[in-house]
């Protein structure tokens, strides 16, 4: 794990035991993915996180990108803050929709996808869900749709962290993908910086949207929270934990 992946790790960590709010474990797991969408997206591009309870990792990586003050990240669910639990178009430029109830986020960005294509505008519109949020009717209606309407400037990711293994199971989303006729690419290490740029330098248009299976490890980083994902779903540390935490990214 390279440094600046480390430091928004623990940007991620520190505010969330400074304001004992936002779910760490979803969080650290996207990272990488958040990083390379927005380190690498032209202006024309837009990027949504619909698995917006995962919401500090985005404000750690615009943080890291100079998007976001530090005075802003630390004012994370302050009452007046531009940064909430979940994010909000109408206070974070960055945040292309406002996200949180699951399985809205790939719908809008079929929407904004289908409006570049009318008004034959540059750009792709990238979209990062959930392995649990793809239970959701919207994400398959969406997907139909995609297809139908040919939308080769419209991108999923998926952050398959194995967030679900407790209840209903997502498995078998690159075929489910597939059959709804999306080119679609496992990256077998989500949290790999490299394997997920070698997986976009093989994008191409073929007349149908992208979809990436991203595999991670939730609370990727610090081993007692990967140990004890459900434990850690939505809690924060306290001071003696974030200081066990910082070790392991040190």
């Amino acid at each position: 794990m390279n440094e600046i992946l480390k430091s928004i790790r623990k940007k991620i960590l520190t505010t969330s035991a400074l304001k004992k709010a936002g779910h760490i474990a979803s969080s650290l797991s996207v990272v990488e993915i958040l990083y390379f969408l927005h380190k690498n997206s032209s202006k024309d591009d837009r990027v949504i996180l619909s698995k917006g309870h995962a919401s500090l990792a985005l404000y750690a990586v615009l943080n890291s990108l100079q998007k976001i003050s530090d005075k802003d990240l630390i004012s994370f669910c302050d009452f007046e803050s531009i940064l909430g639990g979940h994010p909000d178009r109408n206070k974070l430029p960055a945040a292309v929709a406002s996200t949180g109830s699951l399985g809205h986020g790939l719908p809008i960005a079929v929407g904004i996808a289908l409006a570049k294509k009318i008004n034959s505008q540059n750009g792709k519109v990238y979209c990062v869900i959930g392995d649990g949020e793809s239970n959701e009717g919207t994400i398959w209606e969406s997907a139909l749709l995609a297809s139908h309407l040919k939308l080769d400037n419209l991108v999923c990711v998926i952050d398959d962290n194995d967030s679900q293994n407790r209840s209903v199971t997502t498995s078998l989303l690159v075929e489910k993908f597939k059959s709804f006729r999306w080119q679609t690419t496992c990256i077998e290490d989500g949290n790999s910086l490299e394997e997920i740029e070698r997986a976009f330098s093989s994008l191409s248009s073929q007349f149908s949207p992208m979809c990436f299976v991203a595999k991670t490890k939730k609370g990727f980083g610090v081993k007692e929270i990967q140990r004890d994902i459900f434990t850690w779903h939505h809690k924060s540390p306290s001071p003696d934990e974030l200081s066990r935490f910082m070790e392991d990214l040190s």
